[in-house]
């Protein structure tokens, strides 16, 4: 490679992580291009050439975080075959991710809905999609069963589901056990959900 090519791509990379830590701090919402270049020590033009809207820099910065923030794999939960102790280590590690990122998660949960017109976040749907896809594979059940258990999946990988159970003084483990326990019930005879 270039040394002019290698000069670009670290340019790229610093803007890029400007955007993030701004998205981390602030939230995607309040960021501006100008935030950035300053951050990043550029021009706003400068921006502009990496990126030419806020939709390739978001998208950017949502692609950095899935790749440099511990976000789990789903390749390490598909290998197991126990539904349940797939789902016990899935959350475990999802909800570990959650906590080592809450700052990061709160304001791209808070911004997400300000932000569907931009787009850009769409490795991070591919991603959550990715991990609910081996978490929800494999359980038993008919299609009634099926379907509350796959809400009750859904609903326990969701961030401010996570979020509110440890704002009420829940541990990471806690929490995971409440949702297991959750989606197990699912195929306890007689409950009606």
């Amino acid at each position: 490679m270039g040394r002019r090519r290698q000069q670009l791509e670290a340019m790229r990379e610093r803007i890029t992580e400007a955007a993030f830590e701004l998205h981390s701090t602030v939230g995607p919402a309040q960021t501006t291009i100008s935030a950035v270049a300053d951050l990043a020590g550029v021009q706003r033009h400068t921006v502009y050439h990496h990126f030419p809207d806020m939709r390739s820099l978001i998208r950017a910065c949502t692609e950095h975080a899935v790749l440099n923030t511990g976000f789990p794999e789903p390749a390490q939960w598909s290998a197991i075959d126990d539904p349940t102790v797939r789902l016990r280590r899935a959350l475990g590690e999802l909800y570990v991710f959650y906590r080592a990122n809450d700052q990061a998660l709160g304001n791209i949960t808070r911004d997400l809905p300000m932000m569907t017109e931009v787009g850009g976040a769409e490795p991070l749907l591919d991603r959550m999609t990715e991990l609910f896809a081996a978490i929800a594979a494999g359980w038993p059940g008919d299609a009634a069963t099926q379907r509350i258990r796959l809400a009750a999946i859904g609903h326990a990988m969701a961030y401010p589901t996570w979020k509110s159970l440890t704002d009420h003084g829940l541990s990471d483990t806690d929490a995971t056990e409440l949702m297991l326990r959750l989606i197990d019930a699912v195929e306890v005879p007689g409950i009606r959900l």
